[in-house]
């Protein structure tokens, strides 16, 4: 099973990958950033100290500071896997008569991803500047407890609005500040969260549609051969039935790109469409990701002096229904509030 053992490394590896970089600028007391810091103390002791500068300069180039790797790693792995699609899947399942509309859906997908992934990237997503910060200063009402009025913001030099909040990348502050996407790098705020929302929906369908063709084509392949009715000499020479087992590592040696195709996609399906769900779980309880981390942090505190943390509550929300006109149709002012 040699074959199957590297395939689930390369899952879990995909999977680790995927981990370190969601909760790499994640929440200090949360569980896999506690993780993450216990194994880099380890590493601490283990590496030498010329690469451990080397590594955090290139990670601290990475995360906290805007560049275009990730978006480019981004464009790099559609590539791969749109070509992979287009070389192989594609013409078999044409040969097995699979209908065209399915067969191109995935690429009318690719289209309109494509255009709300530029918006994400090109929409300003609510700069606060001093020549604008009238416009937002009024917008939304303080808390009192995580957004507190007459705040300064200690790098723009700019009043800062309730559910605004400074970006370290960006190096500004934004309106209904979310988080600053590096596969997208810019900031995700007021302006250009629906955009995000429907990049999210689309690339979730891109790699659900082509796991789905993908996966179908080798049970179909695997049901007109009737492989599942034959037998196999194992290594003491006895014959067993096919079982599931082997049938993985005979689709995996017949076809090693399409399969290791699959299990990415595959993976990447279930972490968009968690990241996807949670997003809009977000959107319709009117909060941000900045705030959810930050209200955590405050409803797990146990200092009954802190009346602040105890008493937070979300102020924010208007019902579903407002909720979603408020993504759809940002607030800049009371006016447009009322409108």
């Amino acid at each position: 099973m040699d074959f199957l053992s590297l395939f689930l490394l390369y899952v879990f590896l995909v999977l680790l990958t995927i981990l370190l970089v969601c909760f790499y600028s994640g929440r200090k007391q949360s569980i896999p950033s506690r993780l993450i810091t216990c194994i880099t103390q380890v590493l601490l002791h283990i590496v030498p100290s010329q690469v451990q500068g080397a590594a955090h300069w290139v990670l601290h180039g990475l995360f906290h500071k805007r560049n275009c790797t990730f978006v480019v790693l981004h464009l790099l792995l559609e590539t791969l896997v749109y070509g992979e699609y287009s070389w192989e899947v594609f013409g078999y399942c044409q040969e097995l008569e699979f209908s065209s509309h399915f067969l191109f859906l995935p690429y009318l997908l690719l289209a309109v991803n494509i255009g709300f992934f530029i918006l994400c990237c090109k929409t300003n997503p609510g700069t606060i500047t001093k020549s604008n910060q009238v416009q937002f200063l009024h917008a939304y009402a303080y808390d009192g407890v995580m957004f507190e009025k007459g705040v300064e913001c200690s790098t723009c030099k700019v009043r800062k609005p309730a559910r605004s909040k400074h970006c370290g990348v960006c190096n500004s502050c934004v309106h209904r500040f979310d988080h600053h996407c590096v596969w997208v790098n810019n900031c995700i705020g007021a302006f250009n969260i629906r955009y995000f929302l429907l990049y999210l929906l689309t690339l979730n369908s891109m790699a659900v549609s082509i796991a789905v063709l993908t996966a179908s084509f080798l049970i179909q392949v695997v049901l007109l051969s009737n492989m599942m009715q034959g037998y196999y000499t194992d290594d003491q020479g006895q014959e067993r039935p096919i079982d599931a087992f082997f049938l993985i590592q005979h689709l995996f040696l017949t076809f090693p790109r399409i399969v290791f195709m699959l299990g990415f996609v595959v993976v990447l399906s279930i972490v968009l469409g968690s990241y996807f769900c949670f997003t809009l779980y977000l959107i319709l309880t009117n909060q941000t990701s900045n705030e959810w981390f930050k209200s955590a942090r405050y409803k797990c505190s146990s200092s009954e002096d802190d009346t602040r943390q105890r008493g937070y509550k979300n102020i924010y929300s208007r019902g579903i229904q407002g909720n979603i006109t408020e993504i759809l149709k940002p607030i800049m002012s009371p006016e447009k509030k009322q409108r």
